[in-house]
């Protein structure tokens, strides 16, 4: 145990992780037949630690997984939550790469540990989830709270986003609440479904085919509780996936410090993943 708290930042056969860091700009990385950007810091308003963490791993030459964990806030130890949780996800993971095992099984496997060691720690720490399983030019979405996963296309269009587990997400799901009044809703923080529960439940989403243009976004609540759908949509649907990481963090940020008459604005810790497929196989 004390070996995972102890790395904050861990690179091994292809995974790479990012537990209680403070990044000033989003970092590219390449991954499986794809290229992301990906970002994670602690709220500028705050001096304690990042409670996120996020990890890409290659579990093959044409699969890989993206995740997400956002440690929740007010409840104790949610930063040593998200480490444990992406950390044991990600062994897993490599685990199955060495194995051969199915990267769903190994993906459930691994929720399914790391809910049964954050309740062992026996301190009420929590933890939420978003992981996307991706092979070849499919993905297939997993979570657990209120973390997001987005897929656009170029044009705008929304073509999956996950349903956050918490009454305000349930309420927007089932058309009571419309985005503007979820966004600034006293109980959106509340979630009903974390890593930490003995009643976690898993969200397994449908296998959907990425077109060559797609753009994936899978990030903690500090992004769409800043920005609405379509701000992200927009920012990450065309152009370069620096400008739309550079774009995304520039507008929460200043969303969380500067507040604006009916626009959102709730700083938080900030992580988010931005994928997408190359046009080009084997080409940047």
């Amino acid at each position: 145990m004390e070996l995972i708290r102890l790395n904050e930042v861990f690179a091994r056969d292809g995974a790479q992780v990012w537990a209680r860091q403070n990044m000033s700009m989003p970092l590219r990385q390449r991954l499986g037949l794809g290229s992301t950007v990906l970002y994670t810091a602690r709220s500028p308003t705050k001096e304690t630690v990042n409670e996120d963490a996020v990890a890409l791993v290659a579990v093959r030459h044409d699969a890989a997984v993206l995740i997400v964990a956002d440690g929740l806030g007010g409840l104790p130890s949610g930063d040593t939550a998200s480490s444990l949780v992406v950390h044991t996800l990600t062994e897993q993971l490599l685990a199955a790469a060495a194995s051969g095992a199915v990267i769903r099984d190994a993906v459930l496997d691994g929720i399914e540990k790391a809910n049964a060691m954050v309740l062992a720690q026996g301190s009420g720490a929590a933890s939420t989830l978003a992981v996307v399983e991706l092979q070849g030019n499919t993905m297939r979405s997993y979570h657990v709270g209120d973390s997001l996963i987005l897929l656009s296309g170029q044009r705008g269009k929304i073509k999956f986003q996950s349903v956050a587990h918490s009454p305000v997400g349930y309420a927007v799901e089932a058309g009571w609440l419309d985005e503007e009044e979820a966004v600034h809703h006293e109980e959106r923080n509340i979630v009903s479904n974390v890593i930490g529960s003995a009643a976690m439940r898993i969200d397994v989403g449908p296998a959907v085919t990425l077109a060559p243009r797609d753009t994936l976004t899978v990030a903690s609540d500090g992004l769409a509780d800043n920005l609405y759908m379509g701000e992200i949509v927009e920012a990450v649907r065309a152009g370069s996936l620096d400008q739309a990481g550079k774009a995304l963090l520039e507008t929460c940020r200043e969303r969380m410090l500067h507040p604006q008459p009916g626009l959102p604005s709730h700083p938080d810790d900030l992580s988010f993943i931005i994928y997408r497929p190359l046009t080009t196989p084997g080409r940047q």
